[in-house]
C-alpha cells in the first residue's frame, strides 16, 4: 500500500460543545462531598465519631499518666462571637475554612512556614534530649526521629511554631508530622506512637495559633496537618532480581496514612497537605486515605497537594513530568496544588511556571534555601531566598509561598516583605472539560490525533491475551520481561494509550494483572503513556488500579450487575480517579440495536454524573459494543450503520462523554487477511470519527490505514460492506477476500524471502557498538544474540568472556551515567539499562564459569569439590546501607539494583545501620567495598564516625559514600582522611548510574591504581581549595599548639647505618641511569598532568588534553639525554 500524506482531520463538534462560555473561576474545583459543595464549615466536633477506622486509630491513645496533656479533647470549636464575623475574621466551627482560604488565596499571596528540620537541628540535641525522661532507657537508638521531639520536647517544637508565626509572619504552620506514618516510624519501633505524634503535634500548633490569633485576630493562623511521603517507594522495585517486587502495598500506605488524619484532625488540624511527594503512586494512597477519612467523618477539611520534582529534568523520583504529576492527583479537588524541596527556587522556575500553567486551583511553592553545599548545609541567604522567590510572585504563578530544606523564619520574613505589593495568582478561567490522562506524561484525549490523522486515540490491543495469541502464550509461561515488549512496539507503533487484559480460565488474572502493571511502570518506554486496566472481574480492575500512578482508564463496568452493583464500582474508581468505560450493557444483555445502545449508554450517564456518584462526564467512556458486520446473516449487515449513528445520538445526549470500542470486532469474520480487515476498519473510522465524533478505540496501531490508503479495488466493497449500501455487499466482499488471499499465496510461491524493510538502523553498525547502543536504549531483543557473536569474536583470538563485560557493556554504563548526570536520561530509564546489562552477564555466566572450571582442572583443584555457597562468579562483593540515625533507602535500593544488574553480589543490609553491625557484616561477607548512603544532614556526621571506626579496626576496602545530602566536597574534607589510602580509598558517588563505574575501576588489578591516585589528588585540591576559602580560621594558643608537638621515644636507637658515615662517590654512565628515571615528577614541574585513565608515564601520552605536549616535552628531554651521555 502506498502511503500517502496524512492529512489531519478536525474533531467534530457537537451543539453543547460549542455553546460552552469559558468563564471567570471563583473558586478552586470542588470535592464531591455535600459539605464541600455547599461550604458548609466543619463543627470542630470529633468526639462522637464511631466509624470503624477512626476507633481503630483512636486505640493507640495514650493514656493521661504518659501524655503531656491533661486531657486528650477532640473538640475545637470557638464560641460564635469570639471575632467579628466577616472576612478577614474567623472562627472555628462557625466559618467555611474553604471559604476563608478562597478569600486569602485571591487578596494577598499567603505565607507558609519554612523548614522545621532545619530549626531543630539549631538546637544541636543529642540522643538523651530525644529520649526525655519518657524514653530514656528505649531499646533502640531514636536520635534523628524529629516527630518525637513534639511528644520528648514540645517546648522547643512549640517555639519553632512561634516563631514561624510570629517572626517569620506565617499564617499557615505545618505540623512536625513529615514521619508520623506506621511505615516510617516503624524504623524506629514506634509505630504504637502515632496518634501520638499526629495528635501533639497538630494540639501544640494549634495552642500557638490561637494565641498568636488573638494577639491580632485580623489574621487568624491556621494549622496544616502535614502528611510526607513515607521512606518507601510504591512505584519502584527494591529487588533487582523482580521489577514487580515492593516494599509497601497501596492498601498498606492507605492504612498507614488515614490513623495518620485520625491523629491529626483529633489535635486540631484546620488544613491537610500531602506534601515532599516522589512517587506520585504514594500520593494517590494519601488523597485516597483522606478522602475516605473525610468521607467517613462528613466534614470538609481543604486539601494541599506538594510534588517534588528531584532534578534538572523536571521529573518526580518515579519519573512523572509535573503535568503528569497534576493530572494524577486532580480527581483530588485540591484547594492548593505545588512544588517544593529537592530544589533551589531559582532551578525550579520553568517547572513551577508550567505546572501554574496548567492547575485549576490555587498554587504554592516552597523551595530549598539554595541546594546543598559541598558539606550538606544550605547557603542562601534570607535576601538571597526574597530575591528568587520574588520572580514567582511578580509572574503571578502563586497564591502560597513557605520555605522548605534550610529556610529559617528570616527567610520566610523576608520573602513576605520582598512579596508584599504582588498580586497573587488569579484562579484560571472555568474552560471546557476535556479527559486528562496521564502516564509518566500526561496526555489530553481532546486535542490528540491519530498516525493516520484521524483526531482519534489509538488503544494499542496486542497486551490483550484475547487479541494476540503470542501475548497470551508468554504470560501463561510468565515470561512477562518479553510480554513487556509486545507494550513497548504498541507505543512505538502509535498506540496512544496501552490497553492490559489478563483475563483466562487458566490464569490467576489478579496475581497476573498485578504482576504486569508493576512491571509495566518501571518501564518508561512503556510507562509513558497511560494505561487501560482491562478486566471483566472488577477485583482485577480494583488490584490493577493500586500499582498504576497515572491516571489511567478502566475497562470496563455495566449495568449488567444490576444498578447498585454499578453505583459501588463506579464510586470505587472515582476515588482513584480513574476515567472509566462503560459497556452497553444491562440486566437484560447486551445492546445490539441502535435504540437500545443508546438506551442504556444514557441511563448509565445519568446515574454516573448525579448524586452521589458525580462522576466527570469527561471521564466517562461509552463502548456501544462494535459487533461483526459480513457474517452472512442479513441482520448482522446493518452493525456498523447502527454503531456509527449511535455515537452520533449518544454524543448528542450525554456532554463530553467519549465513545470507544474494539474495533477488531467489527472485521472478526475476515482473520488472516489483513489488508481486508484494515481496509474495512478505515473505512469505519473515518466515518465513526469524523461524522459521528467517535474518540477512541482498541486497535493495532502499526496497520492502520487512512481512508485514502485503502486500494482502490478495495475501497468501494468496503465503503458497501460498513455502511450496508447494497444487499450483495458481503458476497462482494468476500470475492475480494478470496481474491486477496489468492494473491498472497501467490507470491509466497513465487519464490524468495520477501523483503523487509529495516527499521533499526543501528543494527548495521559494528558489534561493539550495537551492544553498547542496546544498553542505553534498554534494547533487550537482541542483547542474547549480540553477546554471542561478540564473545565468539573473543574467543577465537584467544580472549575472554569478561572482555564482553569491561567493554562495550561497561562503556554503555559510562554513556547512561553521563546521560543520568546531564538530565536527559531520567531514573526509570537508568534501572532498565541496568536490566539489559543483567541479562547480557546472565548470558557470558555459563561461559566464564566454563572458564572458572578449567582454570581450577589446570592447577590440579577438583571444581566439584568447591564450597556450596562460593560466590566466584560474582564480579564482586558490595555492602550497602543507610547509617544510624536516617531511615530513607530510596536512593540505596537503586544503587543496589544497578550493582546487581552488573553482576556484583549486593548485600543491602537496611536503614538506620549502627557503625558496629556495618563493620560486622562486612567482615562477615568478606565484601570488596562498602557504600554509607544518607539523606539527612546529621547523616554525615556518621558517615565520618563510620570512616573512622573502619580506620580503628583496621578495615582494608574502599568506602564508598552517597546520597542527597552528601558532597564530593564533604567527602574529601571530612570523610577521605579518616580513613583514605591507596589500598582503601574513599570515594564519593554522584547517583547511582556512576556506582558500577566506580566498582568496577576499583576492583579492577589494572586499572585500581591509576584511578585512585586520580581520586587522592582531586581530593588533595578539593581541601585545600576548601581551606583556603575558609574566612574564618581558629587559631590556637602556644600552649595548645605546644601540646600537639611530635614526641619522640629517645629510649629507642637507631639501627646503624650498613656503611660508613661521610660522602661517597658513586660512578654511573648517564645512559645507564636514564631507563630508572621516573619521569612524572619531570611532568608535574612542567605542570602537566593526565586524568585517569591517563596518568602517569607513560599512560599521559594518551591524554586527550596534555597527551600532545607531554610526549613533546619527553622527546625534548630524551634528545637532551642522549646530547649529554
Amino acid at each position: 500500500v502506498k502511503m500517502t500524506e496524512r492529512k489531519q482531520h478536525p474533531r467534530k463538534l457537537f451543539d453543547w460543545e460549542r455553546n460552552f462560555v469559558e468563564a471567570p473561576q471563583t473558586e478552586a474545583p470542588l470535592p464531591t462531598s455535600k459539605v464541600a459543595r455547599d461550604h458548609i464549615p466543619n463543627a470542630y466536633s470529633y468526639t462522637s465519631l464511631s466509624h470503624s477506622g477512626v476507633v481503630k486509630a483512636r486505640e493507640k491513645k495514650p493514656s493521661l499518666d504518659v501524655s503531656q496533656w491533661s486531657d486528650l479533647k477532640c473538640e475545637w470549636a470557638q464560641p460564635k462571637g469570639l471575632y467579628p464575623e466577616g472576612f478577614p475574621y474567623f472562627v472555628r466551627g462557625r466559618d467555611s475554612v474553604r471559604e476563608y482560604l478562597t478569600k486569602l488565596f485571591q487578596t494577598r499571596i499567603t505565607m507558609y512556614d519554612g523548614a522545621m528540620g532545619t530549626m531543630i537541628q539549631k538546637h544541636k540535641l543529642e540522643e538523651e534530649d530525644f529520649r526525655g525522661e519518657r524514653f530514656k532507657d528505649y531499646h533502640m537508638l531514636i536520635k534523628g526521629n524529629n516527630d518525637l521531639l513534639s511528644i520528648t520536647k514540645p517546648d522547643i517544637i512549640g517555639g519553632i511554631y512561634e516563631k514561624y508565626l510570629v517572626e517569620g509572619g506565617s499564617q499557615l504552620i505545618g505540623t512536625n508530622t513529615f514521619s508520623s506514618t506506621t511505615i516510617a516510624q516503624a524504623d524506629y519501633d514506634m509505630q504504637s506512637l502515632i496518634y501520638e505524634l499526629n495528635y501533639d503535634s497538630a494540639r501544640l500548633a494549634r495552642e500557638v495559633c490561637d494565641k498568636v490569633t488573638a494577639q491580632d485576630p485580623t489574621k487568624p493562623r491556621f494549622v496544616v496537618g502535614a502528611i510526607g511521603p513515607t521512606n518507601r517507594t510504591a512505584s519502584i522495585s527494591p529487588d533487582v532480581n523482580d521489577p514487580t517486587a515492593r516494599n509497601c502495598t497501596f492498601d498498606e500506605l492507605v492504612e498507614a496514612y488515614y490513623e495518620q488524619c485520625v491523629g491529626l484532625v483529633d489535635g486540631g488540624a484546620d488544613i491537610l497537605i500531602v506534601e515532599t511527594i516522589f512517587d506520585t503512586l504514594n500520593a494517590k494512597a494519601a488523597v485516597f486515605a483522606v478522602n475516605e477519612y473525610l468521607e467517613h467523618a462528613n466534614v470538609d477539611i481543604p486539601l494541599i497537594i506538594s510534588g517534588t520534582l528531584v532534578d534538572q529534568s523536571g521529573r518526580t523520583l518515579s519519573g512523572q513530568t509535573g503535568e503528569a504529576f497534576y493530572a494524577s492527583i486532580r480527581h483530588a479537588k485540591p484547594i492548593c496544588v505545588g512544588l517544593n524541596c529537592a530544589l533551589g527556587a531559582s532551578a525550579m522556575a520553568p517547572f513551577l511556571k508550567r505546572l501554574a500553567d496548567c492547575a485549576e486551583c490555587f498554587v504554592h511553592v516552597y523551595s530549598n534555601a539554595g541546594l546543598p553545599n559541598a558539606m550538606g548545609g544550605y547557603d542562601d541567604t534570607p535576601q538571597d531566598m526574597a530575591r528568587e522567590n520574588l520572580m514567582f510572585a511578580e509572574n503571578g504563578w502563586v497564591n502560597m509561598i513557605g520555605g522548605c530544606c534550610g529556610s529559617t523564619p528570616p527567610h520566610i520574613a523576608a520573602i513576605q516583605e520582598a512579596i508584599k505589593d504582588c498580586k497573587p495568582r488569579p484562579l484560571p478561567t472555568r474552560k471546557a472539560p476535556r479527559m486528562w490522562l496521564s502516564g509518566l506524561e500526561d496526555f489530553v484525549v481532546e486535542s490528540a490525533h491519530n498516525n493516520v490523522g484521524l483526531p482519534f486515540v489509538n488503544v494499542g490491543e496486542r497486551c490483550n491475551i484475547a487479541g494476540s495469541r503470542k501475548f497470551k502464550r508468554l504470560v501463561m509461561e510468565g515470561k512477562f520481561a518479553e510480554a513487556m515488549d509486545i507494550a513497548k512496539d504498541q507505543v512505538e507503533n502509535g498506540a496512544h494509550i496501552v490497553d492490559v487484559n489478563v483475563d483466562d480460565g487458566m490464569l490467576d488474572g489478579m496475581n497476573a494483572m498485578q504482576k504486569f502493571i508493576k512491571m509495566a511502570v518501571t518501564e518508561p518506554d512503556v510507562s509513558k503513556v497511560p494505561f487501560m486496566i482491562d478486566s471483566s472481574k472488577f477485583e482485577i480492575v480494583e488490584a490493577g488500579l493500586k500499582w498504576c500512578q497515572g491516571k489511567p482508564i478502566v475497562n470496563s463496568i455495566s449495568l449488567k450487575v444490576g444498578e447498585e452493583k454499578f453505583k459501588e464500582h463506579a464510586l470505587c474508581l472515582r476515588k482513584h480517579g480513574a476515567a472509566v468505560v462503560v459497556m452497553a450493557f444491562d440486566e437484560q444483555g447486551q445492546a445490539a440495536s441502535r435504540e437500545d445502545k443508546v438506551r442504556i449508554c444514557k441511563r448509565s450517564y445519568d446515574i454516573l454524573v448525579s448524586e452521589p456518584i458525580y462522576y466527570p462526564p469527561e471521564d466517562i467512556v461509552f463502548d456501544p459494543n462494535i459487533l461483526t458486520i459480513g457474517t452472512g446473516i442479513e441482520e448482522h449487515n446493518n452493525y456498523g450503520v447502527d454503531f456509527i449513528a449511535a455515537v452520533r445520538e449518544i454524543k448528542q445526549v450525554c456532554p463530553w462523554a467519549k465513545i470507544s470500542g474494539g474495533v477488531s470486532n467489527l472485521s472478526f469474520g475476515f482473520r488472516g487477511v489483513n489488508i481486508i480487515r484494515e481496509s474495512i476498519h478505515a473505512v469505519f473510522l473515518h466515518h465513526a470519527c469524523l461524522d459521528s465524533g467517535m474518540d477512541m478505540g482498541i486497535v493495532n496501531a502499526k496497520e492502520m490505514l487512512a481512508l485514502s490508503e485503502v486500494p482502490k479495488h478495495l475501497r468501494g466493497v468496503c465503503i458497501d460492506a460498513v455502511m450496508n449500501t447494497r444487499p450483495d455487499a458481503t458476497e462482494r466482499l468476500l470475492t475480494a477476500t478470496e481474491a486477496e488471499k489468492e494473491a498472497a499465496e501467490a507470491r509466497k510461491r513465487g519464490g524468495g524471502d520477501v523483503a523487509v524493510a529495516k527499521t533499526t538502523t543501528w543494527r548495521d553498525m559494528p558489534i561493539e557498538e550495537r551492544i553498547t547502543h542496546s544498553l542505553v536504549k534498554g534494547i533487550s531483543e537482541f542483547v542474547d544474540k549480540d553477546t554471542e557473536e561478540l564473545r565468539a569474536e573473543i574467543a577465537a583470538r584467544g580472549g575472554r568472556p569478561l572482555e564482553v563485560i569491561e567493554g562495550p557493556l561497561m562503556a554503555g554504563m559510562n554513556v547512561v551515567g553521563d546521560l543520568f548526570g546531564s538530565g536527559k536520561m531520567f531514573l526509570p530509564q537508568v534501572i532498565k539499562s541496568a536490566r539489559v546489562m543483567k541479562k547480557a552477564v546472565a548470558y557470558l555466566l555459563p561461559y566464564m564459569e566454563a572458564e572458572k572450571r578449567e582454570n581450577l582442572i589446570a592447577q590440579g583443584i577438583d571444581p566439584d569439590s568447591q564450597q556450596q555457597d562460593d560466590d566466584s562468579q560474582y564480579a564482586g562483593k558490595f555492602l550497602i546501607a543507610t547509617v544510624k540515625g536516617d531511615v530513607h533507602d530510596i536512593g540505596k535500593n537503586i544503587v543496589a539494583v544497578v550493582l546487581g544488574c552488573n553482576n556484583y553480589k549486593v548485600y543491602d543490609i537496611g536503614v538506620m545501620c549502627e557503625c558496629d553491625k556495618i563493620l560486622e557484616k562486612a567482615k562477615e561477607y568478606k565484601v570488596d567495598a562498602i557504600g554509607l548512603s544518607g539523606l539527612i544532614t546529621p547523616s554525615l556526621d556518621e558517615m565520618v564516625f563510620v570512616a573512622k571506626e573502619m580506620s580503628k579496626k583496621g578495615l582494608q576496602v574502599p568506602l564508598l559514600i552517597g546520597g542527597a545530602t552528601t558532597s564530593k566536597m564533604h567527602t574529601a574534607v571530612k570523610i577521605a582522611p579518616q580513613y583514605a589510602s591507596d589500598e582503601h580509598p574513599v570515594i564519593h558517588v554522584l547517583d547511582a548510574s556512576r556506582a558500577v563505574t566506580v566498582v568496577s575501576s576499583l576492583l579492577n588489578a589494572d586499572d585500581k591504581p591509576d584511578y585512585v591516585a586520580d581520586i587522592a589528588d582531586e581530593y588533595a585540591e578539593l581541601r585545600d581549595e576548601y581551606y583556603a576559602s575558609l574566612e574564618d580560621r581558629k587559631f590556637l594558643t602556644l600552649e595548645q599548639a605546644q601540646a600537639k608537638r611530635c614526641e619522640l621515644n629517645w629510649s629507642k636507637v637507631p639501627p646503624a647505618p650498613k656503611t660508613a658515615l661521610g660522602a661517597h662517590t658513586i660512578t654511573y654512565e648517564l645512559s645507564d641511569v636514564v631507563p630508572l628515571i621516573d619521569w612524572n615528577p619531570f611532568f608535574q614541574t612542567w605542570e602537566l598532568r593526565g586524568r585517569y585513565p591517563n596518568r602517569g608515564y607513560p599512560k599521559i601520552f594518551n591524554d586527550e588534553t596534555v597527551g600532545a605536549e607531554a610526549k613533546r616535552l619527553f622527546d625534548d628531554a630524551q634528545k637532551n639525554d642522549e646530547t649529554n651521555c
